[in-house]
């Protein structure tokens, strides 16, 4: 199995129409996903000393990290605005094997940089809200 190459993965959001089309997020230079989950412990007398975890209990989460250089592109702004507002929006992650991963979710934080010579940039923080389904 070969390396994956990190140029393809890939942040997408919906461009809000009918039916649902996404536009790739320009201008990034890392992405990064986090899949986080809670343990829920039901360890009793009965384990003998040794924790016992419930399969499938607790909260899962999925946090998407990025930055880039700002573009301007239609995606960069329904984001800004989606942060402004606090509204949640479907975005999908596309790995170079073709798989996928969508979901609603949360601008956590947005920064914006940028020196008197040099191009704009951002950091983008995203959180999960609901189900994350892999494809």
């Amino acid at each position: 199995m070969s390396a994956q190459s990190g140029a393809a993965f890939l942040l997408k959001i919906t461009d809000g129409s009918t039916p649902t089309n996404f536009q790739t997020v320009a201008g990034l230079r890392t992405t990064h996903m986090a899949v986080a989950g809670q343990a829920v412990v039901v360890t009793s007398k009965d384990s003998n000393g040794w924790r016992e975890l419930l399969s499938g209990g607790g909260a899962r989460s999925v946090s998407i990290s990025a930055a880039g250089i700002f573009m301007g592109s239609a995606a960069e702004l329904r984001i800004r605005g989606n942060a402004m507002s606090g509204a949640l929006d479907t975005y999908r992650l596309s790995f170079e094997d073709g798989s996928t991963m969508q979901g609603q979710f949360l601008v956590q934080k947005l920064d914006y940089a940028g020196d008197f010579n040099n191009e704009r940039s951002y950091t983008l923080q995203l959180e999960s809200s609901g189900a994350v389904v892999a494809a």
